[in-house]
């Protein structure tokens, strides 16, 4: 997912480009359509006031007994003029072409004066007087006699409304408001009056130097607008032009497809699309084919996956060499497992002939034992006899169990104890046995010493101990954690020097211990026998479930 989102920024990073090009467009289209409104508005302004300027010096030589007839024709053909009205030097209307306000004290008002003294042409945004119902400005210029001495004015009353732009105008933005203001920056006439805020400082001089002025400021609301001024007559009358300004937010609102809407859309469709199509195509048969997978890890490789002719091609292929890898496997199993068998069958077989010579070699010896005459060379034999008697016993152990490299040392030691007992018993007084033997599985490596301390032992009890009365022979066996005892224990009567005489059988007992890593004791136990007792550790050795009967007693 991650993955697929970063490969399509790029297309959303290209439509916000697209976008903040557009947006950058759309104010700089708005700021020059505010300031062209505000130039047409005030070249409109100029040309009617240059037309008025004709107008009243073409009616100036002509006014006479039908002055206010004319005046009168010339302003309803004529729209945009309020009045049109000739002053005498004294300052009395002389005629109009509508009603006009009386005003004594007009020959001494500035205006008035100004042409008296010689200018040809006066604009006057608020005159003395009202000379028309609705907001305007008084034009006016000087009416002269034939030897070119002042002799009145002549004025035109134009309204307002005449001189400042339409808000209907196509090229202006909605909500667009537009006022008059004079040199001052107080409002003369406005759309919306609650629109305008305060002009910014210097604004007329920038705006008659560059023709017209744009600026931005915050509306009676608090939204963002731009401002355009112009001036409309002289330097007396200028013309206010406002509209919100194209805010980040308020333009995608006005321009949803082209705007931020449409790139977010088309990067969220475009994701979903690669999403569902990869979720279609590809993930779910990848997901598939992992738990086809892991059924196989798990050894079900009989599992096949029936589903590959609904996938892709390119997928079809990985399941179907995921197949083949799996019925590889199964054949290399068998062969394994083949294999495998020939080589535990011939090993129990080596183990079996193994186990046949040893007995071989302890028939000859017992044979060889019959022959000689000498005790001591007789009993020499016995022992050797019966060190390779415990030797073919852990082969037959190895052939007839289970595993080939581990041994059940409970029934082990019962057997090898029952041939040695037995074996005497049939020249000498009988000996009970006793063993209670813990569960163990111990490897032949470390079987081997622990067999032949067990052999000396025994052999040691039944040549001292049990040689005249016979006795009771115990034999212990115990796991405690990491280490493991076995004791050998008798209840006849040692001589004195049993516990530090050395002999061939108690060196052999201390190598056996020092191969199995552990210790060996010879001590006297309470009945007067001697324990022969072999300590070592159990490490890499298996405990099975012991059964429910772990002492077992044979007689």
């Amino acid at each position: 997912m991650t993955a697929l989102a970063a490969a399509l920024l790029p297309v959303l990073m290209l439509g916000i480009i697209q976008s903040a090009i557009a947006y950058h467009r759309e104010g700089v289209a708005l700021r020059e359509n505010l300031g062209f409104a505000a130039r047409r508005s005030a070249t409109a302004a100029l040309a009617r006031t240059e037309a008025a300027e004709v107008l009243l010096t073409t009616l100036a030589p002509g006014a006479g007994f039908q002055c206010s007839q004319r005046l009168s024709q010339v302003s309803g053909r004529i729209p945009g003029y309020e009045n049109l009205i000739r002053f005498g030097p004294d300052g009395r209307v002389v005629c109009a072409a509508a009603s006009t306000p009386p005003d004594a004290q007009r020959a001494a008002s500035a205006w008035f004066q100004r042409l008296a003294s010689g200018d040809n042409l006066v604009v006057v945004a608020e005159p003395d007087v009202a000379y028309a119902q609705v907001p305007a400005v008084l034009m006016a210029v000087p009416s002269r006699d034939a030897a070119g001495r002042f002799d009145g004015a002549l004025a035109a009353v134009i309204a307002l409304s005449s001189l400042q732009p339409s808000t209907a105008d196509p090229t202006l933005p909605r909500e667009t408001a537009v006022a008059l203001v004079d040199e001052f920056g107080r409002t003369i006439s406005a759309t919306d009056p609650h629109v305008l805020s305060g002009l910014p400082d210097n604004w007329r001089a920038r705006a008659m130097k560059n023709g017209s002025l744009v600026w931005y400021a915050d509306g009676p609301q608090g939204e963002r607008r731009v401002f355009s001024a112009a001036p409309l007559v002289g330097d007396d009358v200028y013309v206010v032009i406002s509209a919100r300004s194209p805010g980040l937010l308020s333009w995608a609102r006005l321009n949803p497809l082209t705007g931020i809407f449409f790139p977010l859309l088309t990067f969220v469709l475009a994701l979903t699309t690669v999403t569902a199509v990869t979720e279609r195509v590809v993930v779910r048969w990848i997901a598939y084919l992992q738990r086809i997978a892991t059924l196989y890890a798990r050894g079900r490789l009989s599992v096949r996956p029936v589903q590959a002719e609904q996938m892709p091609p390119e997928i079809r292929e990985l399941a179907s060499t995921l197949e083949e890898m799996a019925e590889a496997i199964v054949g290399r199993d068998a062969s394994l497992r083949d294999s495998l068998a020939q080589k535990d069958a011939l090993m129990r077989e080596i183990h079996h002939r193994v186990k046949n010579n040893l007995q071989v070699i302890s028939s000859l010896l017992n044979m060889q034992q019959r022959a000689l005459s000498d005790p001591a060379a007789r009993a020499a034999m016995s022992d050797t006899r019966q060190r390779i008697t415990a030797l073919a016993l852990i082969y037959r152990a190895l052939y007839q169990g289970p595993d080939l490299k581990k041994v059940d040392l409970r029934p082990f030691l019962e057997e090898l104890t029952a041939q040695l007992v037995a074996g005497e018993m049939l020249h000498g007084p009988p000996v009970r046995t006793e063993l209670r033997v813990d569960a163990l599985v111990i490897d032949p490596d470390r079987l081997a010493p622990l067999a032949l301390f067990a052999v000396e032992a025994i052999t040691n009890a039944q040549k001292h101990a049990f040689a005249e009365r016979g006795g009771t022979l115990t034999l212990h066996f115990t796991v405690d954690g990491a280490e493991a005892t076995l004791e050998i224990s008798d209840d006849g009567e040692a001589p004195e020097d049993a516990l530090t005489a050395s002999g061939v059988g108690r060196t052999l007992m201390t190598a056996f211990g020092r191969q199995l890593r552990g210790r060996t004791e010879l001590v006297r136990n309470p009945d007067g026998g001697i324990t022969a007792r072999l300590i070592f550790p159990t490490l890499g050795a298996e405990t099975p479930s012991p059964p429910a009967d772990g002492n077992q007693a044979a007689a």
